[in-house]
């Protein structure tokens, strides 16, 4: 099936769309940042977990980021790639499993170091051993992200690490940042140089985590770049790694859904969707944000006076919260009118749930030439079978 990538048109169900020139950008621009800098950067699961695009990704990255055992391997089984493993807590019953399907693991705190290292390297004679360090700093505003928040679980502090560390430990993890600039990258750098510097001299790589938001249209990649060869140059015989997850999958496509109905209570319009934002985009909910929907832009329902075509957009699901305001529209919607949801491939794609039996949108990928190829049909046996 051949679509119009702007409209939609002919489309009469709801879909994810990947597509695939806009994501192919996205890995040019990563590769290019690898090279220039001399870093590893590999693609966290937790935002992007297509396997069937996989052979795509292959073509320029080498690795990527797990954070459980079915992340992990999906790494090894269909990226084809022991992965790079962070887990809050490891568990009796799979770190054998998770570490055979690693290469590097990290543990989040002595406690499940003392406890499972050894394990990990008898399941694993080559694996790398790294511990996850916190440098209490920050820039990310929204609490429920901020994994350096006072109290947070991740992470050991630097009054915590002995003087010597465990001669098996290899390497240090941090992530502090969250659709970050590489403006708060060079800021939050120096935090990490003064917390964890003193114990550089006994590692060999150092994993700056995700959220390098690097594919973004005005991101400074060159400040990145320039940051980084600055610490090559501080400390030239560490290895460094990059685990973005959204700058892989950023703006690589919207979700598609259409108008079932339009009801009006007190005067507010909802278009109720055969998507759902608790099942299908529970960020939105979450941290909360406000999508951007083609053809029209977000307005305050209190003051949108003189507005004709304002609307509240509706999930169909029956939780009462499964709805988001508001949009002004350019023209009255219609019943089996495309809403098009934009950037909707990372995060969304893999946070989705099937609560309330609601029917998951399908996962296509689009050719440059608008062909749509399916990557994932979801029917009732899917629904059936979480209980079964």
């Amino acid at each position: 099936m051949k679509v119009n990538l702007a409209t939609y048109e002919g489309v009469d169900r709801p879909m994810y769309v990947l597509e695939e020139k806009r994501l192919i950008d996205n890995l040019k621009i990563i590769s290019d940042v690898a090279n220039r800098a001399d870093v590893e950067i590999i693609m966290a699961f937790k935002a992007y977990a297509l396997w069937r695009t996989f052979p795509i990704f292959r073509k320029y990255i080498t690795a990527t980021t797990a954070s459980s055992l079915y992340e992990a391997r999906l790494g090894k089984e269909e990226f084809g790639a022991p992965s790079h493993t962070f887990s809050p807590a490891y568990t009796d019953y799979e770190i054998e499993q998770i570490a055979r399907c690693s290469s590097h693991l990290i543990f989040n705190s002595l406690s499940q170091y003392s406890r499972f290292h050894e394990r990990a390297r008898q399941a694993n004679a080559a694996l790398q051993l790294g511990l996850r360090v916190n440098p209490e700093y920050s820039e990310i505003k929204t609490l429920l992200y901020n994994p350096c928040a006072p109290g947070s679980r991740f992470g050991i502090l630097a009054e915590n690490l002995p003087d010597q560390l465990p001669e098996d430990v290899t390497g240090f993890h941090i992530h502090c940042h969250c659709e970050s600039g590489s403006d708060v990258f060079q800021r939050t750098l120096e935090h990490i140089e003064q917390k964890f510097s003193r114990w550089f001299d006994q590692l060999k790589w150092i994993n700056f985590g995700g959220g390098h938001l690097m594919t973004r249209k005005d991101y400074d990649r060159n400040l990145l770049i320039e940051t980084l060869k600055g610490f090559h140059h501080r400390y030239p015989w560490l290895h460094v790694i990059m685990e973005p997850g959204s700058a892989f999958g950023w703006q690589t496509g919207p979700l598609v859904g259409q108008v079932q109905d339009i009801v009006e209570n007190h005067g507010i319009k909802t278009a109720i969707l055969n998507v759902s934002f608790t099942c299908h985009m529970p960020d939105c909910l979450e941290m909360p944000y406000h999508p951007e929907v083609r053809g029209s832009r977000v307005v305050d329902e209190d003051r949108c006076e003189g507005e004709p075509y304002v609307y509240r957009l509706g999930g169909n699901s029956c939780l009462s919260g499964d709805f988001m305001r508001s949009w002004a529209f350019d023209h009255e919607l219609q019943v089996g009118e495309n809403v098009i949801f934009e950037d909707m491939l990372h995060y969304t794609t893999v946070k989705t749930t099937m609560f309330n039996g609601v029917t998951h949108p399908a996962i296509m990928l689009a050719r440059p030439d608008g062909e749509l190829l399916p990557l994932r049909d979801f029917s009732y046996e899917d629904y059936k079978n979480r209980m079964d």
